[in-house]
């Protein structure tokens, strides 16, 4: 016997032992571990067994994507991707215009960000149906950092070269994070984060315009409910409502065409050229009505000709280093988050596959040449890319065609914009961000996770009623919590026994369980590391007191097994393994027998280095919970305890 206090079950037949893997050096552990972490995908699979030149090649595709598909480009492909680079540079041009205008910067620059960055993620994305662009939220989010430092009316043109310089640190963490390896930061946005994220943005980007709807000269930088309506009712004598009557016309025209084209999804296109049409019936009415002279703003002179470089506009001094780090961190993050989720959920619909790192290089990369040269923050809008999507866009030539069209118009066109009612704008933003509010998928968190819930309004209430920046820490903060709460506090439940079968399960799941005389059997649903060993060694002592008050309570068998399922612990360290050192001597002082069911390979390599495997016994761990369980009935048929011995020697044979 290999303890004095028991006799071990070794006539018991069972089908398996519990094997003990083979130790490995540290080093090569280590290799492992970090290669799951930082190179899941293998990237460097298809380089193996390849010849010099192979490589080369397979390496130009790997970064240059286009390298990959331009071969095999066909006439048909230019045909759909014409037709869908049009329909999005109809998109991209009022709305570039508009989200320039929300982040406080010139509109112009609008158009130099829908003609440089594209042609860059053309050649360096993996996504067929991203359509790049400037989307509201980063520029909300641009306007409110940056003109906490800077007034963009006082000094413009120190708060132009900071959206530059933001651009560029978003640039340059977008592209680390695509060469490191490191996009799985990202992945701490949950999707109740982005919901509740999102909708409040979307909420203060249309509350932002009612100074256009309005026609207000003068309004808060404060982007919170309070500030808004305050500016807003406190001005209530110069509100102009011709303004106010256009903007309402031309957002019931918008919502209008939006709602056919989504039950007339073959008249995608309506929806699509609505934007522009607004652009061009607005700019024709206030040019033949003069109503710029009525109280209606306009855009004014747009600068003709392409973007003008701006490296040497880049700010790398303080005081201002640090905001514009800042600013560029946070919107380089909800950039990605949002440019990823919407190439990724596009693949899904075309079954094929997207790089998380390759696009985040892109992005990195596209928004660094755009610092450049003139642009501010791009990424891949939803709206756009569900244009380029239903226009029947086959690659990213679409977004060559969008940017030369952009060429085009900033070339030849933009005079035709000097009549073009701000108005106008605004309703365009907020049309656009009217589908940012997904109220039906907070009606489905509720129902499904009242936590995640939580998180999503969370996040929302913060936007609104705070800031974007307050909003966005409170989900990432409450999103974390949860982690650390599912590390810290894992599930613990008693599986007992399906009737008729050798299967056990929760007895919460399955209620109509029956009882194991003399068995304890408990899952653990979690690795076991320091965070939360203690918590596991206290729980367990909790569930066998409960254990034994009830045997107590219904006169049952005295519990004599306590069964470790852990099947779900897929790694333990030190401190987990000093709690089941302390779990067992519980168990022996009680009289107890501590048996393990299903452990992993990781488990038993370090249960065995530990010298736990030969203070419990390796007959006392079983493949499954049912092996398990026979053995120690076996034990309770064949051998009984005699209560005139004190519990370190309970147990006599018959």
């Amino acid at each position: 016997m290999g303890n004095a206090d028991y006799v071990y079950p070794s006539n018991v037949e069972c089908s398996h032992r519990v094997a003990i893997p083979p130790p490995q050096p540290f080093v090569k552990s280590l290799k492992y571990s970090l290669k799951e972490t930082f190179f899941p995908d293998d990237p460097l699979r298809q380089f193996k067994n390849q010849p010099p030149s192979r490589k080369v090649i397979l390496g130009l595709q790997y970064f240059l994507p286009f390298l990959e598909w331009a071969p095999r480009y066909t006439l048909e492909f230019l045909k759909a991707d014409l037709i869908a680079g049009i329909t999005i540079a109809s998109l991209a041009i009022p709305q570039g215009i508009s989200y320039a205008k929300l982040a406080n910067l010139p509109p112009i620059l609008g158009l130099y960000s829908s003609f440089v960055p594209p042609l860059v993620y053309a050649l360096m994305g993996s996504s067929r149906d991203l359509a790049v662009g400037t989307v509201a939220v980063a520029s909300l989010l641009t306007g409110a950092m940056l003109g906490e430092e800077v007034n963009a009316l006082e000094n413009p043109k120190l708060y132009l070269h900071l959206a530059f310089t933001a651009t560029f640190f978003a640039g340059v963490f977008q592209a680390c994070l695509g060469f490191l390896r490191l996009g799985f930061i990202v992945d701490f946005l949950s999707h109740a984060t982005i919901v509740g994220f999102m909708a409040g943005a979307a909420t203060v980007v249309c509350l932002q315009q009612l100074k256009g709807i309005l026609g207000l000269d003068h309004f808060t930088h404060g982007t919170d409910l309070v500030s808004v309506m305050r500016s807003a009712f406190s001005q209530t004598h110069q509100w102009r409502w011709e303004s106010g009557v256009l903007g309402c016309c031309f957002l019931f025209f918008l919502i209008s065409t939006r709602y056919f084209s989504q039950r007339r999804p073959k008249f995608f296109w309506i929806s699509a050229m609505a934007p522009l049409t607004s652009v061009i019936l607005g700019s024709l009415l206030v040019y033949l009505t003069h109503a710029e002279k009525h109280g209606v703003q306009v855009i004014g002179e747009l600068k003709k000709g392409l973007n003008p470089p701006s490296f040497g506009d880049l700010v790398f001094v303080s005081p201002y280093l640090t905001v514009a780090i800042k600013t560029g961190i946070i919107t380089g993050v909800i950039a990605l988050a949002e440019g990823i989720a919407v190439g990724r959920s596009f693949a899904m619909f075309k079954n094929y596959h997207i790089d998380g790192n390759k696009e985040m290089i892109a992005f990195g990369m596209m928004n660094i040449v755009g610092s450049c040269t003139s642009c501010y923050l791009t990424t891949g809008p939803f709206s756009r890319s569900a244009v380029n999507y239903n226009a029947g866009c086959k690659t990213a030539v679409s977004n060559i065609v969008m940017a030369m069209t952009v060429m085009l118009t900033l070339l030849f066109l933009t005079p035709l914009f000097h009549y073009t009612p701000l108005v106008v704008l605004s309703a365009i933003i907020i049309s656009a961000m009217l589908g940012l509010i997904d109220y039906a998928a907070a009606i489905h968190l509720w129902k499904v996770d009242k936590f995640d819930f939580v998180v999503c309004m969370s996040a929302f209430i913060g936007v609104v009623f705070g800031s974007v920046q307050m909003g966005l820490v409170i989900a990432i903060a409450l999103s974390l919590l949860r982690v650390l709460l599912f590390i810290a506090r894992p599930r613990t439940v008693v599986l007992k026994n399906i009737p008729n079968s050798m299967i056990y399960r929760n007895v919460e799941q399955y209620p109509n369980t029956n009882n194991v005389p003399g068995i304890l059997i408990l899952e653990i649903d979690a690795p076991i590391y320091f965070a939360n060993s203690s918590y596991l060694r206290e729980r367990i002592a909790r569930w066998i007191d409960e254990e034994e008050d009830r045997i107590k309570s219904t006169g049952e068998t005295s519990l004599q097994y306590v069964i470790l399922d852990m099947g779900a612990v897929g790694n333990i360290d030190t401190s987990g393994i000093s709690m089941m050192e302390e779990v067992k001597k519980t168990a022996d002082r009680r009289g107890l027998k501590l048996v393990l069911a299903n452990p992993g390979s990781e488990v038993m390599k370090k249960l065995n280095k530990s010298k736990f495997i030969d203070s419990i016994g390796q007959e006392w761990i079983y493949l499954t919970v049912g092996e398990a369980v026979g053995a120690c009935n076996y034990m309770l048929q064949t051998y009984k305890p005699n209560p005139k011995k004190n519990e370190a020697e309970r147990w006599n044979t018959v």
